[in-house]
């Protein structure tokens, strides 16, 4: 039988999670329109319980597209009282590749501007299935190309330019780092994984022997994968852009932090990309919180796991731009 892993849950996110699952119906994708007005209305609901973080100044731009594409809007965030060129994050949302804002990012980048002395610019990519791979990918090496051209402009220095994301957005981080690599026409020092989604041949169906995961289900898993690389997973013909599990080179790669719950279904596709980025020589810190479900930093920001979580990963944001 199935375990229930709501009892495997730290202690401190047992009971709001627990609420949680009772009072809201699992997110469904069969209704796309219908899955994203309800993650905006969540998020609607989580922002206003946001704390204010001043000292931060945020402007939004409008990035020229690739070729043949619309642009690309970008939000950018700078510590008010921080002068001269700092070094740089370019944040990606999460969402399954398929929902997901700059806004919702709103408190997470001002965080890390903040924490980690650096400039954040946010992404708004364009979401599948509408606009499966590369489309996404795409629009993030535009904005990553946008800074480093017009660093000066923004008040970054283009020799500590991070990348990051959560999740798929983490997702595309990974797969970004592997293409600027090859592309070489930007240079990337840090890539910040949290819980990423980098394997697409991660969509068993969950059965009597395969335990289903919390909030970011099998199934959804599933659907995901299929909507950004507009065909079945797990085919051979998967890029490495696309998924960067499937590298085969992961050489060469800018040092990389990566952070997940035991209990999140990335767990071990994220463990297992550490390891191989570990043996490929690149510098690579790995943390798995145990007890912490996918996303459990958001769901219960105030429990002492997650706040380890946050404050784990803006040191180490910190020490990779200041060093």
């Amino acid at each position: 039988m199935n375990r229930d892993l709501t009892e495997l849950l730290d202690p401190e996110l047992k009971g709001p999670i627990k609420m949680m699952l009772s009072q809201m119906p699992p997110m469904s994708f069969e209704n796309l329109p219908a899955a994203r007005a309800a993650s905006r209305q969540m998020m609607a609901a989580m922002k206003m319980q946001w704390p204010v973080i001043p000292g931060v100044i945020t402007e939004d731009r409008s990035v020229p597209g690739p070729k043949e594409s619309p642009n690309v809007n970008v939000r950018i965030y700078r510590p008010e009282k921080l002068p001269g060129l700092l070094p740089s994050l370019l944040w990606i949302h999460g969402g399954g590749y398929m929902l997901g804002e700059i806004d919702q990012e709103d408190l997470t980048a001002k965080q890390f501007a903040l924490k980690g002395e650096c400039v954040v610019v946010s992404v708004e990519y364009r979401l599948a299935p509408e606009h499966p791979y590369p489309a996404p990918l795409e629009d993030c090496f535009t904005a990553l190309k946008w800074l480093s051209t017009h660093a000066n402009e923004i008040g970054v220095d283009r020799s500590r330019i991070a990348i990051g994301g959560a999740s798929a957005g983490g997702g595309l981080a990974a797969g970004l780092a592997i293409l600027a690599r090859d592309r070489a026409e930007v240079k990337t020092v840090f890539q910040l994984l949290v819980y990423p989604m980098i394997n697409d041949c991660n969509v068993a169906p969950a059965g009597d022997t395969l335990p289903d995961t919390l909030f970011w289900t099998r199934e959804n898993n599933l659907i995901g994968w299929r909507s950004y690389l507009g065909c079945e997973p797990g085919g051979k013909e998967i890029s490495c852009y696309a998924a960067a599990y499937r590298a085969a080179n992961v050489e060469g790669l800018p040092s990389a932090y990566i952070s997940v719950g035991d209990l999140d279904l990335f767990a071990r596709e994220d463990i297992d990309y550490a390891r191989r980025l570990l043996e490929a020589g690149v510098p690579t810190e790995l943390h798995v919180y145990p007890g912490g479900c996918h996303a459990f930093d958001m769901l219960v920001p105030g429990a002492d796991i997650s706040k380890r979580f946050n404050a784990d990963i803006y040191r180490a944001l910190k020490r990779a731009l200041h060093i």
